[in-house]
């Protein structure tokens, strides 16, 4: 697994998609396309000529770009590393401008030759392909430019995704990797969720870097089947500019500094949870470090919420605190961003408490995601040995508050309730959010999921929309009705805690849809998606970044339809319709996931699972001393069910299988699987170990 370190070339110079710097200082060398008229073009960004994004490694080892300026596409693809070798295809009368800026000790080969050299700069007249190697001056080159980046290209390993899933795992990664930025001021790599919005020179806010809370959250969950160091180093990168009081900020930036006055959405528990239980089949293959380096900081933020930000009726409220030289801190417009949901009409009505420095309005939301926040720590103390039961216990005492005072018995809903007394009539996701924290009873998740989801309310095509459509403040505006992937995430997730398949399959479904056309119409992740038919989201105004990490969301969810880790062990199923993933990282390898006329999920290529498509299998955990699981549905005509026996079980001719209530000896077949017969009960837990006392 690796992390990005800022050593040898790479792309992440914030300001350009078709520069590469050598880390931490050095050359540095970036792309351009000169007109008939003279004038050069290289900022490239995705409103003025950046078409496609291609593969990226986490280490800048390969990368690949496409662009367009002067009627003329350009693509660009390299190797990095300790020498930089790109080679340029260009289609149009454009010249190509090669930028070369201290390059001192180094060398610059190309092939062919430049037209004409000017200072700072190589220009390439005519069509056809360059190729480009910067090397110090006194290296050998080890083997052509293109047989270089060819190798590196088939070297890296990668997710893959097929069938009904598309090519969403290309664009759910590309999102990441072509987001990962150096920060000079740090000295570290960053990958903020797009390098086009804190950049400046890129039409973004800030000056070449900044991270959001909750963003580096997300991002850092959809990084963990990338490379979970990977992911471990974005958790990280936010922790660490906790304040003194534990809270961490909305916003930290190099132009604009901390947001001492505020925070985001309570979301880093689980998502770092669940990005730790994603990273292996077991708690015995899976590694702690990601809990134990980012749980002491978790818990302080968690610790924070209650004293700063108890308003109404004792529950907790979005807020911002009076900070010395900062006049627009204490504001409603700063609570509101508090919330991450800048623009909702949920607070369109609402007033800061000049007391307690809170809206005066109890927020369904806030509070069962803390209530979600308790419970994923919890979890992650008893697997680091420390006391798990306060956390389990103020789960339980804020989920108790929540279905008492925010249940709205006459809408058959969790309401936002104002400070008065009475319900808002507002409706968005959020009030979803309940059932993620285990709240509602099963009958009444499923009620609330009925009203929700309903076509002319959360439902319909898109799903999920911000802002619900028979809601009076619904617009197609940003948080006003757009759909967004972190809020459709959280949804989703409690329709799946309570087994709410039929409301959420067709959900994610949807949410894919949206995805992948405009992957494949722009090449964007987006920050937020459409609402309407037809609508155009690209231009600034719109206020829809082209590629945003959280947007890939929208892919993790799908994938999740076919392999998800949950707290009581993986669940495997079909999606209904045939679909591959392939590559995700685990402790133990690569896992993948193949949907067809029957699921078979693998190791390195090894079954580990080979089911009839009807059977979905969940708890499912595997160590070197026993497999273990749930089996649901029925066997079809494709067969009976066969699970690969664990590692101490390997050569064996028998082992003890436990299913149900029955436990017996069962013959090892071909490739290590045990053909577990299904008896007639459903579900069926099975359990397969070595013998106790040997064979």
């Amino acid at each position: 697994m690796t992390t990005p370190t800022p050593t040898g070339w790479n792309t992440w110079d914030v300001r350009y998609h078709t520069g590469w710097a050598h880390l931490p200082d050095g050359p540095r060398v970036r792309f351009g396309l000169r007109g008939p008229d003279g004038a050069v073009f290289d900022g490239f960004t995705w409103r003025h000529g950046l078409v496609r994004l291609g593969h990226h490694t986490v280490d800048g080892g390969y990368a690949a770009v496409d662009v367009s300026a002067h009627d003329t596409t350009l693509r660009l693809e390299c190797a990095g590393g300790g020498e930089l070798s790109v080679r340029a295809d260009r289609d149009g009368p454009a010249a190509l401008v090669v930028f070369v800026d201290g390059a001192e000790g180094w060398r610059v080969d190309c092939a062919p030759e430049p037209t004409t050299v000017e200072p700072g700069r190589l220009v390439f007249e005519g069509g056809g392909t360059v190729t480009v190697r910067v090397l110090p001056a006194a290296a050998v080159p080890d083997e052509p430019v293109t047989a270089r980046i060819a190798a590196a290209g088939r070297a890296a390993a990668r997710i893959r995704t097929g069938g009904w899933l598309g090519d969403s795992a290309d664009a759910m990664t590309r999102a990441l990797t072509w987001n990962t930025i150096y920060a000079p001021d740090l000295g570290r790599v960053l990958t903020p969720t797009s390098r086009d919005f804190v950049c400046r020179e890129r039409e973004g806010f800030y000056g070449s870097w900044a991270l959001h809370t909750w963003d580096t959250f997300f991002t850092g969950l959809v990084a963990a089947w990338v490379d979970p160091s990977y992911a471990r180093d974005i958790f990280g990168q936010i922790l660490d500019h906790a304040t003194p009081a534990g809270m961490l900020p909305n916003r930290v930036s190099d132009d604009r500094g901390r947001t001492d006055d505020r925070s985001q959405p309570p979301v880093g528990a689980y998502t770092v949870l669940k990005a730790y239980l994603g990273s292996g089949l077991s708690d015995r293959t899976r590694r702690t470090d990601l809990l134990r380096s980012t749980y002491p900081a978790l818990a302080a933020w968690h610790a924070w919420w209650a004293p700063a930000r108890t308003g109404a009726h004792g529950l907790l409220a979005w807020g911002s605190d009076p900070v010395d030289g900062d006049p627009e801190s204490a504001t409603l417009d700063r609570a509101k961003r508090e919330s991450g949901l800048d623009d909702s009409p949920m607070y369109d009505d609402a007033v800061l408490d000049p007391a307690t420095h809170t809206m005066n309005l109890a927020d369904v939301g806030l509070n069962a995601l803390h209530t979600v926040d308790a419970e994923a720590l919890a979890l992650i103390a008893e697997r680091l040995g420390e006391p798990a039961a306060p956390h389990r216990a103020a789960a339980r005492a804020r989920g108790q508050a929540v279905d008492e005072v925010l249940w709205d018995h006459d809408a058959g809903l969790y309401r936002n309730r104002w400070a008065g007394g009475t319900h808002s009539d507002h409706t968005s996701p959020t009030l979803l959010y309940p059932l993620l924290a285990g709240i509602p009873d099963a009958a009444r998740a499923a009620a609330v999921a009925d009203l929700l989801l309903r076509p002319g309310t959360l439902g319909g095509d898109p799903p999920l929309p911000s802002t619900a459509r028979d809601d009076p403040g619904f617009s197609s505006r940003y948080w006003r009705g757009r759909v967004w992937a972190p809020m459709a995430f959280l949804a989703v997730e409690g329709l799946r805690r309570n087994d709410l398949d039929a409301h959420s399959r067709p959900i994610v479904a949807g949410l894919l849809k949206l995805f992948l056309r405009e992957w494949h119409e722009h090449s964007h992740v987006r920050e937020n998606y459409p609402v309407n038919p037809g609508e155009d989201v690209r231009p600034l105004a719109a206020r829809s970044d082209g590629l945003m990490g959280w947007g890939g969301l929208l892919a993790y969810l799908a994938i999740q339809e076919l392999a998800d880790a949950r707290p009581d062990g993986w669940r495997f199923g079909h999606p209904g319709e045939d679909a591959t993933v392939d590559g995700l990282a685990l402790a133990e390898g690569r896992l993948s996931v193949h949907a067809g006329r029957r699921l078979v999920v693998a190791l390195d290529a090894a079954p580990l699972l080979d089911v009839p498509r009807g059977v979905t299998v969940t708890g499912y955990a595997r160590d070197d001393d026993s497999v273990r699981g749930v089996l649901h549905g029925v066997p079809d005509d494709a067969g009976e069910p066969l699970i690969a026996v664990p590692a101490a079980a390997r050569g064996r001719r028998s082992v003890v299988v436990r299913a149900g209530d029955a436990v017996r000896e069962m013959p090892v077949g071909p490739g290590g699987m045990v053909n577990l017969v299904m008896p007639g009960a459903r579900p069926l837990p099975f359990e397969v170990r070595p013998h106790e006392t040997g064979e």
